[in-house]
């Protein structure tokens, strides 16, 4: 019965549809490679927001700032 916690950072363009689509091409990867029953899989998917997600020392969104 395999679990798998998806961590993102909370953004605009991540719709339900999308959501849908990282859940679906998880388990299908679990069900591929590792045989795994897809009735039983869970796949859940947190999403943080960005301020309360850090990279390189700083808050995401001043992690951005500094990439571009």
């Amino acid at each position: 019965m395999p679990y798998v916690n998806v961590r993102i950072t909370k953004e605009p363009d991540t719709t339900p549809e999308k959501k849908a689509q990282v859940i679906e091409g998880i388990t299908d990867v679990l069900v591929k490679v590792l045989g795994k029953n897809p009735n039983t899989t869970f796949v859940i998917i947190d999403e943080v927001e960005q301020e309360n997600w850090g990279v390189g020392g700083v808050p995401t969104p001043v992690w951005r700032t500094r990439q571009k």
